[in-house]
C-alpha cells in the first residue's frame, strides 16, 4: 500500500537505503580514495576562486545577517554559521565559475557533495576519512541515478544538479551522522522534495544557487531524519514518487543497485575542467586555441563558423553579459581566438564589452547539427575560419584536455589549483591548502578544523 506513514523495510527504495549504508572507507580501494581526493581538491581551490564573484559575495552577506550559530566555515569569507548555511554558500561558490568536475553521466556532482560533507563534518568533528567516505558515497548516488535513468542532455524538466545534488549531499551527510537504512529512506523522502533549479536562470547568478540548494538540503534531509522525521518511506517507486516524476521514461534498479561496484567516479570517471565555463564549450575552446597558432592575426578573421551538435543553451550570439559568455559557443570561441587561453578573467563584463571582443563575436556564426550526438562523452565540433586572404582553417575536437577516462596529468591538474587558490591565498598558504587535501584520508578530526582554519 501507498503510504507515507511509518517506515518500510520491503521496496525499492528500503533496498537502496540498506544498500548505501552498507558502504564504509574499507569498501574504498585505493583507485577510488585517490580520485575523491583529487575531485574534493579541485572543488575547494575552485570555491575558493569562486568566492571573489559578486554572487557569492551577495550570498555570504545575507548569511552573515542570519546570524547563526557558529559551527561551520563559510570559506575565503571569514565567517561560520549553521551546516546548512555553509553547505549552501560553499556549493554557490563551487559552481559560480562552472570549472568543478563533470560526472558521467554529465552533472556537476561535486559541488552539492563536498561542501556539504565539510560543513556538516566540520560541526561533527568527523575525521578526514570519514570526509572521504561521504564524498565518495554522494558522488556515487548521483552517477547511479543518471546512469539508471540513462540520462540524455536536456531531458529532466530541471538542471540536473537540483534534481540529483540533492540525493548525493542527502547521502553524504547520512554517513557522517550515521544514519540507519531506514532513517535514510525518510531521509530520502525529504531531500525528493528538495528538487529544483530552473534551467532559464543558467547564465545568471541564480544557476550557482541550484547546487548551493542541493547541498543544503542534502544536510538538512539527514539532519531531520536522524531526529526523527517522517516521509514517504517508499519515495523511489511511490506513484508520483522521485522515479515517476523525474524518470518517467526509464529506470534501471539494477543500475542504481549495483552501488560501489565500481565507484562510477574512477569507472567511467569524471572529466577535469580546464577551462571555467559549460563543459560543451570546451570542445569550441579546444579547437579554437589549436587555430590560433595557425593566424598571424585574429584581425585578419573573416568569418568564423562553428558546427555543433543541437545545444540550444549555448548558442548565445550575444551573451548580455561575462558571466552568461560561460554558456555561449560564440563567446568562448572569440576569447580562446583572441587571447590564446580562457581563464577565470576571460567572462568579466570589462572583457565581454571591449571593442576586439564585439567586432569578433559579430563575425561567429554557429550551425546546430541535430543528427549529431550532443551527448558530451561523444559529441564532436568543428570550427572553419575564413582569413582576409580567402584561405579557410579548420579543426576538430571529440576529447577536451581532462575528458572522462583520459589520464589526469597531475602538473596540469596541480597548476589549474594554484592558479584557484592563488585569488586568496599566498604560495605557503596554497602549498599547505594542497598538501592537507591531499593526505585526507589520513587527517584526523583536528587536522580537518585546521584545513577549515585555513580556509576560514
Amino acid at each position: 500500500m501507498d503510504t507515507a506513514k511509518g517506515g518500510s523495510d520491503s521496496g525499492r527504495t528500503a533496498e537502496i537505503a540498506r544498500c548505501v549504508t552498507r558502504v564504509g572507507y574499507d569498501d574504498l580501494d585505493a583507485a577510488t580514495v585517490l580520485m575523491v581526493k583529487r575531485l574534493i581538491a579541485d572543488g575547494v581551490a575552485v570555491a575558493v576562486a569562486g568566492s571573489r564573484e559578486i554572487a557569492p559575495r551577495l550570498i555570504a552577506d545575507q548569511v552573515r545577517e542570519q546570524a547563526c550559530h557558529g559551527q561551520s566555515t563559510v570559506w575565503s569569507f571569514g565567517l561560520k554559521t549553521s551546516p546548512s548555511q555553509a553547505a549552501f554558500a560553499n556549493a554557490a561558490s563551487m559552481h559560480v565559475l562552472d570549472f568543478e568536475p563533470m560526472s558521467s553521466p554529465p552533472t556537476h556532482a561535486v559541488s552539492p557533495t563536498v561542501p556539504a560533507a565539510f560543513a556538516l563534518g566540520e560541526a561533527l568533528g568527523s575525521s578526514g576519512r570519514d570526509i572521504v567516505t561521504a564524498c565518495a558515497k554522494g558522488f556515487e548516488m548521483q552517477g547511479r541515478v543518471l546512469a539508471a535513468a540513462a540520462h540524455a542532455r536536456g531531458s529532466l524538466p530541471f538542471h540536473t544538479p537540483g534534481v540529483v545534488g540533492v540525493m548525493g549531499s542527502t547521502v553524504a551527510a547520512a554517513h557522517l551522522l550515521g544514519l540507519t537504512a531506514e532513517q535514510l529512506t525518510h531521509a530520502f523522502g525529504v531531500a525528493t522534495s528538495r528538487c529544483s533549479g530552473l534551467s532559464a536562470n543558467t547564465g545568471s547568478m541564480v544557476k550557482c544557487t541550484h547546487c548551493g540548494n542541493a547541498a543544503a538540503s542534502g544536510v538538512d534531509a539527514a539532519r531531520l531524519a536522524k531526529c526523527g522525521f517522517i516521509a514517504h518511506p517508499n519515495i523511489f517507486e511511490a506513484r508520483k514518487g522521485y522515479v515517476a516524476t523525474f524518470f518517467p521514461e526509464q529506470f534501471d534498479y539494477a543500475t542504481l543497485l549495483a552501488y560501489g561496484k565500481p565507484f562510477r567516479c574512477v569507472d567511467p570517471g569524471m572529466a577535469i575542467k580546464f577551462y571555467p565555463s559549460k563543459y560543451p564549450t570546451h570542445f569550441v575552446i579546444t579547437a579554437a586555441l589549436a587555430l590560433r597558432e595557425r593566424i598571424e592575426h585574429a584581425r585578419a578573421i573573416r568569418e568564423v563558423r562553428i558546427m555543433t551538435p543541437d545545444i540550444d543553451d549555448a548558442d548565445r550570439p550575444q551573451p548580455r553579459s561575462g558571466l552568461e559568455g560561460k554558456f555561449s559557443f560564440q563567446y568562448t570561441t572569440t576569447i580562446a581566438l583572441l587571447d590564446g587561453k580562457v581563464g577565470i578573467h576571460a567572462f568579466t563584463d570589462e572583457r565581454r564589452f571591449a571593442p576586439d571582443v564585439v567586432d569578433l563575436l559579430g563575425k561567429c556564426i554557429v550551425e546546430r547539427d541535430p543528427k549529431a550526438s550532443n551527448d558530451t562523452r561523444s559529441m564532436q565540433v568543428e570550427i572553419r575560419i575564413t582569413l582576409d586572404d580567402g584561405r579557410t582553417l579548420s579543426q576538430v575536437c571529440s576529447r577536451p584536455p581532462g575528458s572522462w577516462g583520459e589520464p589526469i596529468d597531475p602538473q596540469q591538474h596541480g597548476a589549474k589549483m594554484r592558479d584557484c587558490l592563488a585569488v586568496r591565498f599566498d604560495a605557503t598558504t596554497t602549498a599547505r591548502l594542497m598538501g592537507k587535501l591531499d593526505a585526507l584520508e589520513h587527517a584526523s578530526a583536528a587536522d580537518v578544523a585546521e584545513l577549515m582554519h585555513l580556509l576560514f
